[in-house]
């Protein structure tokens, strides 16, 4: 019995050894990236050009300094259903990877089996009924293949690939649940601000109509002043119906994508009460966009397309199974574990192809094929993010002067408004300029409340697409 059970482990020893071999996959190297090895520059880009930290390095509780904003983004962490099905989709992948890789080492089984079988004297021959019993105990495993050729070595490699795929798809999700809860409540917090411009107007110009229409009581103005600043009045109202309905699906956005109510005193109340995202450098192209989830899950996909490659190849060889067994057996229970009792099994099978009408040729050309398609994807990949990082760094670059521009230009509004309003009361303009005025100054405070939520929603597309720490 002992001469068996070192036989046997002799030869598993040998199995795992011939099973350790390399596989048939080609070698892996990583593309160049088919984009330029540096970010655009010109007029547009002014600015862009700084040293720092690079963004994936950073966590996002440090990029996104606002305290209230930090508390709203860690409940979405906590509750998007996105981000959930994300992290099960891994622990699939994990699952399935596990599952591939079991079937480099044999599985062995026990096994205990009992029969019993009576035979009637007719048919004994001896006219004597005879009743056989047979009790065995079993160690062994059934149908291994030894991967000579590195067929399930590949499989395994494919397998790890598609996991670490679905974990850079994880991040990716996170990544772009943190940019979207971000804009969702700048969105919020701008049409708070657009809303509280609106309603100061409104009070502001009822006062003023008030005023106007007592000057035409009292002879002073005609109708048509009164009629103009009437119409200012209306006007404003109609943005406060409108802000308003705005405001209210700004907050069912950000709910949505939260997962969860969010609690009142975690919402802004406009993008003044928001403070300023970190400012950053973007990086050299080619460790920027390599470092980023989406590119990397697209060249997991790739390593694991060529891996199987491998598995296709070796299809083409034979391939060896082993079912083996080592035991006891006897007729009666209390001779099972006596000398003599030892029974083994070793049963080896190869299985050569000959003729399978074409069908290993097209597996490996669809293996071929669909590593061309996942190079081509990932390819694709770098350039579409190429242009996101160039398009959100050209609109960095131009924000900033156009806010400043901006601020200036309601600031000679709202003193072109005063003088106006100061001249009509005197008596030396009619309402019409004020009413231009007046115009000129609300345009040119919401379109300040949108470049400054441009500005802020810019910084918030850069952590994105320059690959946003986790």
């Amino acid at each position: 019995m002992k001469r068996m059970t070192s036989g046997l482990s002799l030869a598993l020893g040998a199995i795992l050894a011939l099973s350790g071999c390399s596989t048939m996959a080609p070698k892996y190297t990583r593309p160049e990236p088919p984009v330029p090895a540096v970010w655009p520059a010109g007029p547009a880009y002014q600015g862009t050009a700084k040293q720092g930290p690079a963004l994936a390095d950073i966590a996002w509780q440090e990029y996104f300094v606002d305290p209230q904003l930090r508390k709203v983004v860690a409940l979405s962490l906590e509750q998007n259903r996105d981000l959930r099905l994300a992290a099960l989709n891994i622990e699939r992948s994990q699952a399935l990877y596990r599952i591939q890789r079991s079937e480099l080492f044999p599985a062995v089984n026990a096994g205990a089996a009992y029969s019993a079988q009576h035979i009637p004297g007719s048919l004994t021959g001896s006219g004597q009924s005879v009743t056989s019993h047979a009790y065995s105990l079993s160690l062994g495993m059934s149908a291994y293949e030894v991967d000579l050729f590195g067929r399930i070595r590949s499989l395994k490699d494919q397998a790890l690939d598609q996991y670490l795929a679905t974990e850079q798809a994880r991040r990716s999700v996170q990544m772009s649940l943190v940019a979207e809860v971000a804009n969702n409540y700048l969105a919020l917090a701008a049409d708070h601000e657009r809303l509280k411009i609106a309603q100061d107007t409104l009070s502001s110009q009822e006062s003023s109509y008030r005023l106007t229409k007592s000057r035409f009581e009292l002879g002073v103005v005609s109708a048509l002043d009164v009629s103009r600043a009437q119409t200012i009045v209306e006007a404003a109202r109609v943005d406060i119906g409108r802000y308003t309905g705005q405001v209210a699906q700004d907050l069912n956005a950000l709910q949505l994508v939260v997962g969860a109510p969010v609690p009142v005193e975690l919402l802004p109340a406009g993008l003044t009460a928001v403070t300023a995202l970190k400012e950053l450098s973007p990086g050299v192209p080619s460790e920027v966009l390599q470092r980023r989830p989406d590119i990397l899950q697209a060249e997991y996909q790739l390593q694991g397309a060529n891996a199987n490659i491998g598995a296709a190849r070796a299809a083409f060889f034979p391939r060896i199974t082993l079912t083996t067994a080592i035991g006891l057996s006897s007729n009666q229970l209390t001779g099972l574990f006596t000398g003599g009792a030892g029974v083994w099994s070793f049963l080896p099978q190869i299985t050569v192809p000959i003729f399978n009408a074409g069908e290993n040729k097209a597996n490996l050309k669809l293996a071929q094929v669909d590593r061309e398609i996942f190079l081509t994807q990932y390819e694709r990949s770098i350039q579409v993010a190429f242009r996101e990082v160039a398009d959100a760094l050209a609109n960095y670059g131009t924000l900033g002067e156009q806010l400043a521009a901006q601020q200036a230009l309601v600031n000679s509004s709202a003193e072109s408004y005063r003088l106006s309003d100061a001249r009509y009361l005197g008596g030396v303009e009619s309402y019409l300029a004020v009413l231009d005025a007046q115009r000129s100054l609300y345009a040119s405070q919401q379109n300040l409340v949108t470049l400054r939520f441009s500005r802020l929603a810019n910084l918030v597309t850069l952590y994105k697409v320059l690959g946003g720490g986790a």
